[in-house]
């Protein structure tokens, strides 16, 4: 009867996301936010240039650009330039555009800002109204975006009290969850399981290598299949991943929520 007793004493723990905001906190690094685009000189804008791995920072002059698509959150950049960039907390980073994500500037809060509250979800899409179920193809990730993909089903996150279902047939899915680069392996693959989609059918990309290949700097998903909304992380918390989720749905819309 243990469980009974620390059932009790841990009371609910699931989160009331998206009606109420459950951010992890200040700390949480969520995405890289450009606090000043222009740097102090040429030089410095080459140095930060060079400290990103994945190449996501690039200049004009001594102006930085960022393109947190393919960002690893290695955090050698806010190291080098705190002044420049900085972590920003949010889990919401999913947008609808890939052009979105290069910013001169950012839409989410530096660390240590303060959040405002999200916005109540409103009305899903009409197809979607009721249940939507998730087919995921991994197409060559490194699996760590299945790690927190896995977390959605837990207690804690427990994506089945909104209505969202994983299944393993393609033919019974609404949304594709489309993790890792597109290896040429699994390129057919992802097209077959596409095109066996129903009608409406949405594809949400999820994690660095599906938004923009990663390390590869090949491209994403997107060249293989369409796809609706952009989820980025090396690898994104599954908040992040459910933000995208109920964004491609209709049940939050884009820039709602702190």
């Amino acid at each position: 009867m243990r469980w009974v007793t620390r059932g009790l004493r841990n009371g609910i723990v699931t989160t009331r996301y998206p009606a109420r905001a459950d951010n992890y906190g200040p700390g949480y690094r969520g995405a890289v936010a450009v606090t000043d685009a222009a740097a102090a000189s040429e030089e410095e804008a080459e140095a930060l240039c060079r400290a990103c791995p994945s190449g996501a920072i690039r200049r004009r002059g001594a102006r930085i650009l960022l393109d947190q698509g393919a960002c690893v959150l290695c955090g050698r950049c806010v190291e080098l330039a705190p002044t420049r960039v900085g972590f920003a907390p949010s889990v919401e980073v999913a947008c609808t555009s890939r052009r979105t994500l290069v910013v001169p500037s950012s839409p989410h809060p530096v660390a240590g800002a303060s959040q405002s509250p999200i916005r109540r979800p409103g009305r899903r899409r009409w197809p979607f109204r009721r249940s939507v179920h998730v087919r995921h193809v991994d197409a060559g990730s490194d699996g760590l975006e299945e790690e927190e993909i896995l977390a959605l089903t837990n207690p804690v996150y427990d994506v089945q009290r909104l209505g969202i279902f994983f299944t393993a047939s393609p033919r019974h899915a609404d949304l594709l969850l489309v993790t890792g680069s597109g290896v040429p392996g699994m390129v057919d693959a992802l097209w077959e399981t596409y095109e066996a989609m129903p009608q409406p059918r949405l594809v949400v990309a999820v994690g660095t290598d599906a938004v923009s290949g990663g390390f590869l700097g090949a491209g994403g998903v997107d060249r293989f299949v369409p796809v609706d909304v952009y989820v980025p992380g090396s690898p994104p918390s599954p908040f992040s991943i459910l933000h995208g989720i109920l964004l491609a749905i209709g049940q939050l819309q884009e820039g709602d929520g702190g």
